[in-house]
């Protein structure tokens, strides 16, 4: 394992004996870090990963599935929640990583629009396939095959995986916030994204989001310890000073609005949580409805994106956090897959959908988060945050949006370590970095980044150097890029 080097620092520290029970337990200690810097990276994780206990119910909380049900959004928002505590706690103690969990964006769409809205399953029938996709990557875990995968990949994919999701990250949080987005269609251009409004940041959330964005260039670059943590909290008091001011409001009522979260003071803490939906799930009916073919397909849509969402998301996270060996691999990979697997499972059985590692927890790792301690105060806030909503509530995206898009330009710094003068190197690296914030898609671009890797190989004459589970993979994703042909003539 790398010397790791702790935020507000020029030189790598060097591993400190443990000094208790706790330190041992999580490396706190041997991984340069310290109990204080573990606390407040968690902290800052969870206010990068929050959004989602808000965005995940507006996605599978309102449309109804052929029957007429409805999950609700309140039901949906606790059980959100509750997941995401427990599979950071889970993953903390047991993978003892700071890498969050949550209900992944991506496959909680896959799930409401392709399953349920296009399939044509009940939410039951869809959380059922997800509970399988789970027992699936939880076997291959186990089997070691998820850990062969990770050692088939070449270093320089690798790389490319860790700087896209690095690119992607930075998307995310100029989409947030405003900075960044979609040209109406009315517009009969060719671009489809734009700079704020017609060029012009015109939005009070944008303005706080720019103020937000120097603020945490100004601690990265002076090297404040808890910075970003900093950062975050300074542009979530700018937020409510502005709205109680300018009164921006949601988006929902007002373009130039918040996007999710409006910055207000709470009037009220919250209550008790709705978990009405935990064990509301068919394993079966998919299959009974669907046809055994069409929910095997979709059972393998769900597996191929899940599997390599969190291989690409580990990968960066672990190389951000100087945590891998020489050849980007994790120690005691294994343990953590198999606890990474075990996120679908729970998400499926509780209607959350399937649960994997966050790529937003490279917030609190950039501002010192190394050991899985981080992920359990992470989780702990999550369980909180069941009970006590609104508190959370006034931290809108756009003060967690600098953090992403800071934490986007170091992850973007691992991009000299690509030979750049071998073109069937640079093609495949290329397109794994772009396609991923260009689809939105971590595994998108993972799978068109392998595709090309082996084409590349072939045209070289190399064919013969790539292991054969480059060679498998790449055919399995040729296949889910066909998934809605294969799906539509199977329905």
């Amino acid at each position: 394992m790398t010397t790791t080097h702790a935020p507000g620092r020029g030189e790598p520290e060097t591993p400190q004996t443990p000094t208790g029970g706790l330190d041992r337990f999580f490396h706190i200690s041997e991984r340069g870090s310290t109990v204080g810097r573990e606390v407040r990276g968690g902290v800052v994780t969870f206010f990068a990963m929050a959004y989602i206990v808000l965005l995940n119910p507006l996605i599978l909380g309102t449309s109804p599935d052929r029957e007429g049900t409805v999950l609700g959004i309140p039901q949906v928002a606790a059980v959100t929640a509750l997941t995401a505590g427990v599979m950071c706690i889970l993953f903390g103690v047991i993978a003892r990583y700071p890498f969050g969990i949550a209900t992944g964006l991506g496959l909680n769409t896959l799930v409401a629009v392709t399953l349920v809205g296009q399939q044509g399953l009940t939410w039951p029938e869809a959380m059922g396939l997800v509970v399988i996709d789970g027992l699936v990557i939880v076997l291959l875990a186990v089997s070691g095959f998820r850990t062969a995968v990770f050692n088939a990949i070449p270093d320089s994919m690798k790389t490319a995986m860790s700087v896209g999701i690095g690119m992607f990250i930075a998307l995310i949080g100029l989409v947030d916030a405003g900075f960044v987005r979609r040209v109406p269609d009315a517009a009969m251009t060719t671009v489809p994204v734009q700079l704020g409004f017609e060029g012009s940041i015109a939005s009070w959330p944008t303005l706080v989001f720019v103020l937000g964005l120097l603020i945490c260039g100004f601690m990265v670059a002076r090297s404040v310890p808890g910075g970003l943590f900093i950062g975050i909290v300074a542009t979530t008091v700018i937020s409510l000073i502005v709205e109680h001011f300018a009164g921006a409001g949601s988006s929902a009522d007002n373009p130039h609005g918040w996007s999710l979260a409006v910055p207000v003071l709470p009037e009220s803490l919250g209550g008790v949580p709705d978990l009405s939906l935990v064990g509301n799930v068919d394993l079966v009916g998919a299959f009974a409805n669907a046809g055994a073919l069409a929910a095997s397909l979709m059972v393998f849509t769900l597996v191929l994106a899940n599997f390599f969402d969190a291989m690409g998301t580990m990968t960066a996270l672990g190389r951000q956090g100087e945590l891998t060996d020489e050849h980007g691999n994790l120690p005691d990979l294994k343990r953590a897959l198999v606890v990474e697997g075990f996120g679908a499972v729970l998400g499926g059985a509780a209607s959350s959908s399937s649960n994997t590692v966050y790529v937003d927890s490279s917030a609190g790792i950039a501002d010192g988060a190394r050991t899985g301690l981080a992920n359990v105060v992470t989780g702990l806030l999550f369980l909180l945050a069941m009970f006590f909503t609104p508190l959370y509530e006034i931290v809108p995206i756009e003060a967690a949006a600098p953090v992403l898009v800071v934490v986007g330009a170091l992850m973007m710094m691992q991009v000299g370590a690509i030979d750049w003068t071998r073109f069937e190197v640079a093609l495949p690296a290329f397109l794994t970095i772009v396609v991923m914030p260009f689809t939105y898609s971590i595994a998108n671009g993972i799978g068109v980044g392998f595709i090309a890797f082996t084409v590349m190989a072939l045209f070289a004459g190399k064919a013969k150097d790539i292991h054969w589970i480059m060679w498998l993979i790449s055919a399995l994703f040729v296949v889910y890029f066909a998934q809605g042909p294969l799906l539509a003539a199977l329905s």
